[in-house]
């Protein structure tokens, strides 16, 4: 059971795009380049569709048989985007059940998620995770690895690499976040320019960084903290 209505979400979201707005205007960038991503791990089907009423494009998920049994009992219609980390014995179960996997760090699971979007007949939508923070204790490929692991991506026929995703490491000074996602964006434009694509998306921020995010050219924020309060 979701533990705040629906009037007292809405009232939290307003904020955040109140401060996505703010930091924007800060970053001299326009807020509509910046989407909310609504993360709804471990709350119930309830919080999906609250991101829906109040008009977000999608929520994202940690856990893929999380979201299949959640996806099951939401009575709206919503984009579901995996942002956790994806082991490749379930890459056919995540083709099948998100419209985006942001979470792609190794050749190993890239070949089993072209697999699978083939076989269901369909392109999918990646973002590939780089450890821009540099961080153990982080999932993502090194940033020395970016450039490899892209060329690869794009020589696979049913994925379409729509850009990156990092986690900054957790750290009480706000210096190390604002490095990590100006590194990402150092590797997409580097990436971009090698490759001749846009690589348009770079996931970055969350509750707690998302400000950083945003400074170093976030195009989309995964907050739920925010939204829905803590686990």
């Amino acid at each position: 059971m979701l533990m705040l209505t629906y009037d007292q979400f809405k009232a939290r979201a307003d904020t955040v795009q109140a401060q996505i707005a703010a930091a924007c205007a800060q970053a001299g960038r326009n807020p509509a380049e910046v989407e909310l991503l609504a993360v709804t791990k471990t709350h119930p089907a309830a919080a999906a569709e609250y991101a829906a009423r109040y008009g977000l494009r999608a929520v994202g998920e940690n856990r893929v048989q999380e979201a299949v049994d959640k996806r099951t009992q939401c009575s709206v219609a919503i984009k579901w985007e995996l942002i956790g980390h994806l082991q490749s014995n379930k890459a056919k179960l995540a083709v099948e059940n998100f419209d985006r996997v942001q979470s792609v760090d190794s050749a190993k699971l890239l070949k089993h998620l072209d697999r699978a979007a083939a076989t269901a007949g369909r392109i999918l939508p990646i973002l590939l995770q780089i450890n821009a923070g540099n961080d153990p204790a982080k999932f993502g490929a090194e940033p020395a690895d970016a450039a490899a692991l892209l060329g690869f991506a794009l020589d696979q026929s049913a994925l379409q690499v729509d850009g990156l995703m990092t986690i900054a490491p957790l750290s009480d000074d706000p210096a190390v976040a604002q490095r990590t996602f100006e590194n990402l964006r150092t590797i997409r434009d580097t990436l971009a320019d090698k490759f001749a694509v846009p690589l348009r998306e770079l996931s970055m921020g969350m509750s707690g960084d998302m400000i950083a995010a945003i400074a170093a050219g976030s195009t989309q924020v995964r907050v739920g903290t925010a939204l829905f309060g803590s686990r």
